[in-house]
C-alpha cells in the first residue's frame, strides 16, 4: 500500500481554490434544499387544500345519501389527501435537517429519555410495558433538541412494533465501543423483521410491514439516520422475524 502524499507549500493555493469551490457548492446545495422545502410545504400543500375542499363540496352537493359506492370513493380521496399531508410534513422535516446548525452542549441522557417517554404517553396508554433504562449513562455531547427527537423516533418505533405483545419490553442502554465515544441502543421484543431487508429501513417512505396494524409513513428511521449523521455518528438496526429489534447509534467522543 502506497503512503499518502503530504501537500507541500506550493500546493496551498490550489487547495484553497478547491476548498472555496467546495464551500460554494455546499452553499448552493443548501439554498436548493431551502427552495425545495418551501415548494413542498407551501405550493404542494396549497394544491392539497384545494383537493380536500372540493371533496367536501361534492359531499355537500350529494347530500346525506350519496350511495355506498360513491361514499367509499370520496373517503378514499380524503384519506389519501390526509396521508399526503403527513408525507409533506415528514419530507419538510427531512429536508430541514440538512440545514440545521448544531447547538452542542453536555447532555443528561436520563433527562432526554424521560422527556421522550413523556411525549409518547398517549402511545403507551393502557398497555403493559416493561421499561428497562440504564441509570449510568455517561455525560455525552450533542444537540439536545435533536437527540431528544432521535430518542422519540426510536421509542415510538419500539412502541409501535411491540403493540401485539401482551407485555412489551423496551430496553434503553449504552456501551463503550473500542474506538471511543458511546453506543446507545434501543431494544424491544416486538415483531422484528427480515434482516435481508434492513437496508431499506433507512430510506424515505420504506415500510417492511404492510397493512394497518403498524401504520406509519416509513420515515422515522430516515430522520433518525440524518440526526445521527449530523453528530458524526453511525446507526444500524438488527432483528429477526418475531424476535424483536435493536437500533443502535454511536456518538463520537467530544472534540
Amino acid at each position: 500500500m502506497s503512503e499518502a502524499v503530504q501537500p507541500t507549500e506550493s500546493d496551498l493555493p490550489r487547495l484553497r481554490v478547491e476548498l472555496e469551490l467546495s464551500q460554494r457548492q455546499l452553499a448552493a446545495a443548501k439554498a436548493g434544499l431551502a427552495d425545495y422545502a418551501y415548494t413542498v410545504s407551501h405550493d404542494l400543500r396549497a394544491n392539497l387544500r384545494h383537493i380536500t375542499a372540493y371533496v367536501e363540496l361534492v359531499r355537500e352537493e350529494l347530500g346525506d345519501s350519496p350511495g355506498a359506492e360513491l361514499a367509499t370513493y370520496l373517503d378514499t380521496v380524503t384519506n389519501a389527501a390526509q396521508l399526503m399531508g403527513r408525507q409533506i410534513d415528514g419530507l419538510t422535516r427531512w429536508s430541514q435537517l440538512d440545514r440545521v446548525e448544531l447547538v452542542e452542549t453536555t447532555l443528561d441522557m436520563q433527562a432526554l429519555i424521560d422527556e421522550a417517554r413523556r411525549a409518547l404517553e398517549g402511545e403507551a396508554e393502557d398497555r403493559q410495558i416493561l421499561w428497562q433504562v440504564a441509570q449510568d449513562f455517561p455525560a455525552l455531547h450533542g444537540d439536545g433538541a435533536l437527540l431528544r427527537e432521535l430518542l422519540g423516533l426510536l421509542l415510538s418505533n419500539a412502541l409501535k412494533f411491540t403493540r401485539t405483545r401482551a407485555q412489551a419490553v423496551i430496553q434503553i442502554g449504552w456501551q463503550r465501543p473500542e474506538e471511543g465515544g458511546c453506543l446507545v441502543f434501543v431494544r424491544d421484543n416486538g415483531v422484528g423483521f427480515n434482516r435481508r431487508q434492513r437496508d431499506k429501513l433507512f430510506h424515505v417512505f420504506q415500510r417492511l410491514h404492510s397493512g394497518n396494524e403498524f401504520e406509519g409513513l416509513g420515515l422515522g428511521l430516515a430522520l433518525a439516520r440524518k440526526i445521527v449523521a449530523l453528530h458524526g455518528g453511525s446507526i444500524r438496526v438488527e432483528g429477526e422475524p418475531d424476535a424483536g429489534c435493536q437500533i443502535s447509534f454511536t456518538l463520537p467522543p467530544p472534540a
